[in-house]
């Protein structure tokens, strides 16, 4: 398992909040997901087996959100 931090540009409301955690939820290999509101970040902790972090990073750009960083 690995875990990743990705710092968004920002997150302006929580439905936002609450739509990424969503997808994250849905996506096979990720094992957990936690969006921080106040600090636009998204924490994630994958299956490298099943899915890498680039595509994790696609996965939330296509929800409109650009990704600065990822740690």
């Amino acid at each position: 398992m690995k875990h990743i931090t990705y710092q968004l540009e920002t997150l302006t409301c929580p439905s936002c909040m609450a739509k990424i955690d969503g997808m994250l939820k849905k996506t096979e290999g990720v094992q957990s997901s936690q969006v921080l509101f106040n600090s636009s970040r998204v924490k994630v902790d994958i299956d490298e087996a099943v899915i890498d972090s680039t595509k994790v990073k696609e996965r939330i750009e296509a929800l409109g959100y650009t990704v600065l960083k990822e740690k």
